[in-house]
């Protein structure tokens, strides 16, 4: 929040305890956004693009999300992001990730 500005390829993770249904806001954000929900495989269950600087709209991601992953507007699209891509990260279980992390 209050971000003005974030490095081209830097980004927000945000992770649950658990699955779960989730909406954003842009509230005291100050640079659009794509916002990345993500279930608990690392599988990407939705890609909202753009999201408006300071819109107090909900911005629903989708029931069984387990993290959502915040960066620049139109980076999402820059790199291919989109339903059914899968991330890779330490936050998700290597059991049951799709992509394991083996760091």
């Amino acid at each position: 929040m209050f971000r003005e500005n974030m490095a081209r390829f830097s980004g927000m993770l945000f992770v649950y305890d658990s699955p779960q249904t989730v909406s954003f806001w842009m509230r005291n954000t100050f640079i659009p956004l794509d916002m990345i929900f993500i279930d608990r495989t690392g599988t990407v269950a939705r890609v909202h693009h753009n999201a408006v600087p300071l819109d107090e709209s909900a911005i629903p991601g989708g029931d069984n999300i387990y993290a959502v992953l915040e960066i620049n507007g139109g980076l999402a699209k820059t790199l291919g992001i989109q339903q059914g891509a899968v991330l890779q990260h330490l936050a998700f279980d290597p059991e049951i990730a799709a992509w394991p992390c083996n760091n």
